[in-house]
């Protein structure tokens, strides 16, 4: 039976205790600590626009999360104006179906480039600074936060305690990176540059090596695991990729679940890493308003199951038991269909 916890079920209470420092609480820069909150059901999504029809917040309400994890393109900003940035979410903030899903779930969210403020951007955006500050405003984020006392958006926020412990991880990957080129179309590897920059780095591993939770997420904007296809990914920087793999295997970060959007598609990529005794997955929920009208099949050697272009959300199902937990990956989309699903079990 799903926990009814009041602050699981209150983002006023959830806001005002962030606020006035009871549990949760922010306890030091970049990590948020919501004791008090315990998951088992975790609703996730990107790419949507804040006009027009929005069709899936009322099969996303439906499942009663316990959280919300935006993972980019949250809005289409794509402009110089903070003005009219800002007045883009205030038009997403009016949307029926996400004000039920507000007036019932906590949420949080990362960016990825058109909620950034242009298309693929990297550190080069101007107004970086400023976009930052109005996201987080959107994510209503206090004044007093600690998460607003840094240079980009990421964070860590973790929930639960004990055994039921799930720390979710949110990476900028828009702040700090580097410039890509391109060339007939396609973006040329950067061998040498960063996604993350150094500091979003060493906090990474901190995060990583002092790691109690039992289920750790891991959200980007862009995909980590697929390498094939021409887009922005984690593979365009092939020295990042392989540091964020590493420092999961050498931390041995045991319930590593990775999350993605940005491409309009969605699909299940599942990779194994020495030391994690399960399956890594790197779930892709893209297109919450709009996806590929055409689209043909691309390359994905990490793929399982099918490729979906159709809308769709992402749903984390967590049933805990005495010595593991299980978890179940969904994508599910229009009337709550079910498009994909794949599960592991996470001992202790």
């Amino acid at each position: 039976m799903k926990n009814l916890s009041i602050l699981s079920r209150s983002p006023l209470l959830f806001l005002l205790a962030v606020t006035l420092g009871c549990s949760p609480t922010i306890t030091k820069q970049n990590s948020f600590e919501g004791n008090g909150i315990h998951l088992e059901t975790i609703a996730f999504g990107s790419c949507n626009h804040e006009y027009g029809e929005q069709p899936l917040w009322d099969p996303i309400v439906s499942h009663r999360p316990d959280l919300w994890i935006w993972l980019g393109d949250n809005i289409y900003g794509d402009t110089d104006s903070m003005p009219l940035l800002k007045a883009k979410y205030e038009l997403q903030n009016t949307n029926l179906g996400y004000k039920k899903l507000k007036a019932k779930t906590p949420i949080i969210g990362i960016w990825d480039d058109h909620d950034y403020g242009k298309n693929d951007a990297g550190k080069e955006y101007p107004y970086r600074e400023e976009s930052r500050n109005l996201m987080y405003d959107f994510l209503e984020i206090p004044q007093n936060s600690p998460l607003r006392q840094k240079e980009g958006a990421y964070g860590a926020y973790n929930y639960g305690s004990g055994d039921r412990k799930v720390k979710v991880i949110l990476l900028d990957a828009r702040y700090f990176r580097d410039n890509l080129e391109k060339k007939d179309k396609e973006y040329i590897l950067n061998e040498t540059g960063t996604i993350l920059g150094e500091e979003q780095w060493k906090w990474l591993e901190q995060e990583l090596k002092n790691n109690t939770a039992k289920i750790t997420i891991i959200g980007s904007g862009i995909q980590i695991l697929s390498k094939e296809h021409p887009f922005e990914k984690w593979a365009n920087f092939p020295k990042e990729r392989a540091r964020l793999l590493q420092l999961l295997e050498t931390y041995q970060v045991n319930g590593a679940i990775m999350l993605s959007g940005d491409r309009h598609i969605a699909e299940i990529s599942k990779t194994e890493i020495p030391g994690i005794t399960h399956p890594v997955f790197d779930v892709t929920s893209s297109g919450l308003t709009h996806t590929w009208k055409t689209y043909t099949d691309e390359p994905n050697s990490y793929r399982v199951g099918e490729l979906i272009a159709k809308l769709n959300f992402g749903l984390i199902e967590l049933e805990w038991q005495q010595d593991g937990v299980k978890v179940d990956l969904e994508i599910r989309g229009k009337a709550d269909s079910l498009f994909l699903k794949e599960s592991f079990l996470r001992k202790y």
